[in-house]
């Protein structure tokens, strides 16, 4: 008997980052008497209340966020600023960790517990092995906190990782349509210009918005390449560059047999760095609608 418990105790843990519930034990069949005395004896750790390590404590990020989860009870799935980590959005571990539950709950210690009325089963998902809520529900819910540049990388990144969809991000919107985040995520329903890569080429889809050039595609597979930005009527190219890349000379020639390839399928390529965006960007507009004027006039 004790050894068939030992056994579902290890095998319990070894799915859960090393971790344990007081309640799983229970439901082991384990006696109050019996968890308390291994609590005594070292072999269960106290890391949370009613959460225990065995034998060792698991202080990774992602394990101490498990930890949490389990804190929390059945159901509970890590969320907002966690889950955002955990799903890659966010490239750090904010404290205390952030935890969504669909009952009411205990205040738990170093956890920030949210309570949910509208989770249904397409919010519920799991990344390496911790319940979280799914990347569309998870952008939701932090959409309010991000920045214009972030909110928008963070989508963009979701989609090229293929964690994120427009179609289950449209999903969580129509079902939270009062969710004070919901009218800063409609806009991606309804983009046009496509996926960005890099938050240099956001920066160039906001300046065509803002000085009121034609509206580009972004990342288009064109001749054998993908150019970072393209006006399609005009044929010309945009590739969006900061010195650090471009001081390297292989990169400079690749760059130029690149240019004279596109110019010879009749694409004229223009080369925008972050510097002349920021520095003079009235200026920059200006040149690049002319551009594009020449470029719509016949030959």
């Amino acid at each position: 008997m004790v050894e068939r418990v030992e056994k579902a105790i290890a095998a319990l843990a070894a799915g859960q980052y090393g971790y344990v519930t007081r309640y799983q034990l229970l439901a082991l069949g384990m006696g109050k008497h019996a968890v308390d005395y291994r609590i005594t004896t070292g072999r269960l750790i106290p890391v949370r209340a009613g959460v225990y390590a065995v034998g060792h404590v698991n202080a990774t990020p992602v394990a101490r966020a498990a930890a949490a989860v389990l804190a929390c009870g059945a159901g509970a799935l890590l969320s907002h600023g966690s889950g955002a980590t955990l799903w890659g959005f966010n490239k750090y571990w904010d404290v205390p960790f952030e935890v969504t539950v669909t009952t009411s709950h205990r205040r738990r210690p170093g956890i920030t517990v949210h309570r949910s009325r509208t989770l249904t089963e397409v919010d519920i998902d799991c990344q390496l092995d911790v319940p979280v809520t799914s990347p569309a529900r998870t952008l939701l819910d932090i959409s309010l906190r991000l920045s214009d540049k972030r909110l928008t990388r963070a989508v963009n990144d979701g989609r090229h990782a293929k964690i994120l969809h427009l179609e289950d991000l449209g999903d969580v919107l129509q079902r939270n349509p009062n969710h004070p985040g919901t009218n800063r995520l409609v806009p991606f329903l309804e983009a046009t210009s496509g996926l960005t890569r890099s938050q240099l080429e956001d920066d160039f889809v906001a300046f065509a918005k803002r000085y009121g050039l034609p509206t580009p595609q972004t990342n288009v597979p064109l001749n054998g390449y993908v150019v970072d930005v393209l006006f399609v009527e005009e044929r010309v190219i945009v590739e969006v560059d900061s010195w650090h890349f471009h001081r390297f000379r292989k990169n400079f020639e690749s760059d130029r047999r690149r240019d004279a390839k596109m110019l010879a399928a009749g694409y004229l390529t223009v080369r925008m760095t972050d510097e002349r965006m920021k520095r003079d960007p009235a200026s920059e507009a200006r040149q690049m609608n002319a551009i594009l004027e020449a470029r719509r006039r016949p030959t």
